[in-house]
C-alpha cells in the first residue's frame, strides 16, 4: 500500500510538473490582447508620441499602458522576458546588436520615427573652418560611434576605411587631411563638452536635452527625409503577425500622429513612414 501510494504521488508529480511546463510553453506563443497592451519607450519624445498613440486607441477601447525607461539596454530584456508586450525606442543597428550579444527573440513591426543625427559648434559655423589639429568629437558606443564618423564623413570632414561597418571607431579612419584629434565621449555627456571642442556629432535626444535643435543650430545633419536611422516598434518574434500590433500601426503612422510630431518637434524628430 505504501508503495502505491508513493507511486501515485510521484506520478501526481510529474502530471503537474508537465502541466506547467505546457503552459508556459505555450503562452511564448500566445497572441497580444487587442484590449490592453503594455509598451515600453524611453522619457522623451517616444513617450509623447506613445501618449498621443494612447489618447486615439482609448476612443477605440484599447488600452494602452505605458512604462518609461531611463536606459538603452532595459527595455529589451523586459520585453524578452514577457514584462512588456512592445517597445519603441530603438534603431534597427541597436536592435541586431542585442540580439546577436543577447540572443533575444524580437522582431521588428514597423518603422515610427526618427532622429537625424547632427554636427554642433560653439566655435564655427560651417566645417570648412575647421582647423589643423582641432577636435572633434563623436559618440563613444558602439552603436552610434561609426553614425558619428559617417556624419563627418559626409560632411566631407574625414573618409573611413571601405568596408567598416557599425562597430568602426576611430581606428577605421583612412584620411584625415586636417591631422583633426577625434574624441570619443559618451554620447550623454557631449553636448556638455561642446566648448572643449571644435564641433561635435551629437544624438537628438540629447541634443534637445540641452536646447539644440537640428533646424536652428546644427550646422551639418542627417538627412530628415528617408533618414538610415529609423526607430522602430519592436515586439516577441512570436507576436510580430498580431492584430493588435496592425491596429497599433495605423495610430503609429495616423495622420494625427504625424501632425502632433511634425508641430512638436520642429524637425528634430521626423516621421519615418
Amino acid at each position: 500500500m505504501r508503495k502505491l501510494t508513493k507511486g501515485l504521488g510521484i506520478l501526481l508529480a510529474s502530471s503537474l510538473v508537465l502541466g506547467l511546463a505546457a503552459c508556459g510553453g505555450g503562452s511564448d506563443d500566445k497572441a497580444l490582447s487587442t484590449e490592453k497592451i503594455t509598451i515600453g519607450t524611453t522619457a522623451g519624445p517616444h513617450q509623447q508620441i506613445a501618449e498621443e498613440v494612447q489618447k486615439l486607441a482609448k476612443k477605440d477601447g484599447l488600452e494602452i499602458k505605458i512604462k518609461t525607461f531611463d536606459d538603452y539596454n532595459t527595455p529589451n530584456t523586459a520585453l524578452n522576458d514577457g514584462d512588456l508586450d512592445a517597445n519603441n525606442y530603438q534603431t534597427i543597428p541597436f536592435l541586431e546588436q542585442q540580439k546577436k550579444d543577447k540572443g533575444y527573440k524580437l522582431d521588428v513591426a514597423f518603422k515610427t520615427v526618427a532622429f537625424p543625427m547632427g554636427i554642433y559648434s560653439n566655435d564655427i559655423k560651417d566645417l570648412k573652418n575647421l582647423k589643423k589639429g582641432d577636435k572633434i568629437a563623436v559618440p563613444n558606443d558602439p552603436s552610434n560611434e561609426y553614425r558619428g564618423l559617417k556624419l563627418f564623413e559626409d560632411a566631407g570632414v574625414i573618409k573611413l576605411k571601405d568596408g567598416v561597418e557599425e562597430k568602426a571607431t576611430k581606428k577605421d579612419i583612412a584620411e584625415n587631411p586636417l591631422d583633426l584629434e577625434i574624441v570619443e565621449l559618451e554620447a550623454s555627456q557631449i553636448p556638455a563638452q561642446l566648448d572643449e571642442v571644435a564641433a561635435a556629432a551629437i544624438n537628438t535626444n540629447f541634443a534637445m536635452g540641452a536646447g539644440l535643435s537640428i533646424n536652428k543650430d546644427a550646422i551639418y545633419h542627417e538627412p530628415t527625409k528617408d533618414n538610415p536611422y529609423p526607430n522602430v516598434f519592436v515586439v516577441r518574434s512570436a507576436n510580430k503577425d498580431d492584430e493588435v500590433v496592425k491596429t497599433l500601426e495605423k495610430y503609429y503612422h495616423s495622420d494625427e500622429v504625424k501632425a502632433f510630431i511634425e508641430k512638436e518637434f520642429n524637425g528634430s524628430v521626423v516621421p519615418a513612414f
